[in-house]
C-alpha cells in the first residue's frame, strides 16, 4: 500500500535563507526548487520539503537523522565545516559527540539554524 511510495520529510523554518544555506552547502543536500511554501530538497533520493512556517518552537527530540557507516568520520567532517554537536548531561558521550546505546548503536545529535535537532547514526 502507501509504505510502497516514496517518504517526503518535512523540516519547519522560520529563515528559509538561513536554512537553504545549511541544508545545501553543510549537510550536502541538492537543492531542487522554491515554491514559496517550502524549499524543496533532495537527500539521496529522498525529498525533504524545508517549510515555511513562522514562528515555532522547535520539538525537543530528533525530527530527522542520517544512518552513517562512520559515525566518528562524519562528526569529524562536520566539525571541520563548523558544525558543534550537542552535549547532554545526562548521557556518556565521546570526546566529539557519540553516545553509545547499551546495545550497540551510535549516535550524535546537532542543531539545524532554527533549533531543531538533527542526528547520525550508525546500526
Amino acid at each position: 500500500m502507501i509504505a510502497q511510495n516514496p517518504l517526503i520529510a518535512f523540516i519547519p523554518t522560520k529563515d528559509a535563507a538561513r536554512a537553504r544555506v545549511f541544508y545545501e552547502e553543510l549537510i550536502g543536500m541538492r537543492f531542487v526548487s522554491d515554491d514559496s511554501f517550502a524549499l524543496v530538497m533532495d537527500a539521496n533520493g529522498t525529498m525533504v520539503r524545508i517549510a515555511r512556517v513562522g514562528e515555532f518552537t522547535p520539538a525537543p527530540f530528533t525530527i530527522l537523522g542520517w544512518q552513517v557507516n562512520d559515525i566518528h568520520r562524519t562528526v569529524a567532517e562536520l566539525t571541520s565545516k563548523g558544525l558543534q554537536f550537542t552535549r547532554y548531561g545526562f548521557l556518556e558521550q565521546s570526546e566529539d559527540g557519540v553516545w553509545t546505546a547499551p546495545d550497540g548503536p551510535k549516535v550524535a545529535w546537532f542543531l539545524d539554524p532554527d533549533g531543531n535537532t538533527l542526528s547520525l547514526s550508525q546500526h
